[in-house]
């Protein structure tokens, strides 16, 4: 015990010491916020000085995640939790494109490449920081007018993180995808086309345009038009007839394409996401009538028609079961149809 210590003692009262001003509530309800996460900058925020944060180290109520980020526990962090600590230390940050849908809560994602565990973020194009491992970043100009800073943690919008996964997949993983979030009620085709046109340099926007606005339009003229040029003429496929009037014993109907010999009906289904319920029974009825009248019915949509070679494989086996004497030719070196590649489904 030093002098002045004994000399406090002596007189009654204890020495004194520098108190800490650590608000616990506040850093109990940050904490509770963001998922038992918080930053050096939070912990000033709430009082914390250095040595208190020292010493909830030391106690190991807190243990580092990154630089500057800690979380509430000594055990491996959770996927939410490496998403607050990435955000945290690369601030300002926003989750972005599988890491913000994630967020935005798609849960369905039939065409996704599979999870590294890797976070994805968008931080403004000036920045020039090193992201750490597991943790990849995109710059971007105008950072924030893309950015849901309130939601908790901050992430991009969902359109913009939507499309800007999209763009870098296959056509047909493309559409695979924006279907998914429509069928979630995520989005809708309108409002997707809305942000496509904001985004001038978006890889594959030609393309992704071009179905949203036959989705959006429902006349499904593109969609038809590709299954005619991609699927049926480079296939070497019969020439079907099309929009074919047809009186049935539900009420006059229109064929999208029927092959007469095979007794073949291709229907192509432009919708995205969940179709009203009349439609439904209408699809339904169509194809009760087609098959009182011996005529099997295929519908295709634009994630089959994306995949050109692979429907004209299947759409040529109908045929061929059903009287047709050909078969399939392959559109090029790289097509499948004639390669006796087997069928990943």
């Amino acid at each position: 015990m030093s002098r002045c210590d004994r000399f406090a003692v002596d007189r009654g009262r204890m020495p004194r010491r520098a108190t800490s001003s650590l608000d616990r509530e506040a850093l109990a309800r940050v904490l509770r916020e963001q998922d038992g996460v918080v930053s050096r900058a939070q912990l000033g925020e709430v009082g914390a000085a250095r040595a208190d944060v020292r010493r909830l180290l030391a106690r190991r109520e807190l243990h580092v995640v990154h630089p500057g980020v800690y979380v509430d526990h000594s055990g491996r962090p959770t996927r939410r939790q490496r998403e607050w600590a990435a955000v945290l230390v690369c601030a300002p940050a926003a989750l972005h494109r599988e890491s913000a849908l994630e967020a935005h809560g798609m849960t369905r994602d039939r065409t996704s490449p599979g999870t590294d565990g890797t976070i994805h973020l968008l931080v403004d194009r000036e920045r020039r920081i090193v992201p750490p491992s597991g943790v990849t970043i995109e710059r971007v100009t105008d950072h924030a007018s893309w950015v849901q800073a309130n939601r908790r943690p901050p992430r991009a919008h969902l359109d913009y993180a939507l499309l800007k996964t999209a763009a870098a997949r296959t056509e047909a993983d493309a559409i695979g995808l924006l279907s998914d979030a429509v069928h979630q009620g995520l989005t809708t085709p309108a409002r997707l086309l809305e942000v496509i046109a904001k985004l001038p340099r978006l890889p594959r926007r030609a393309v992704l345009g071009e179905v949203l606005a036959d989705v959006t339009a429902g006349t499904r003229s593109v969609l038809e038009q590709r299954y005619l040029r991609d699927v049926e003429r480079a296939h070497a496929l019969p020439s079907g007839e099309r929009q074919v009037r047809e009186g049935t014993a539900s009420g006059t109907v229109h064929r999208d394409v029927r092959y007469p010999a095979e007794r073949t009906l291709v229907e192509l289904d432009g919708a995205f996401g969940h179709r009203d319920a009349v439609d439904r029974w209408a699809d339904l009825q169509r194809d009760l009538d087609a098959a009182l009248d011996d005529h099997v019915t295929l519908r295709p949509g634009w994630a089959q028609v994306l995949e050109p070679c692979r429907l004209a494989r299947l759409v040529g086996e109908v045929l061929g079961r059903r009287g047709w004497a050909g078969r399939p030719q392959p559109c090029g070196a790289a097509c499948t149809v004639d390669s006796g590649a087997e069928d990943p489904t």
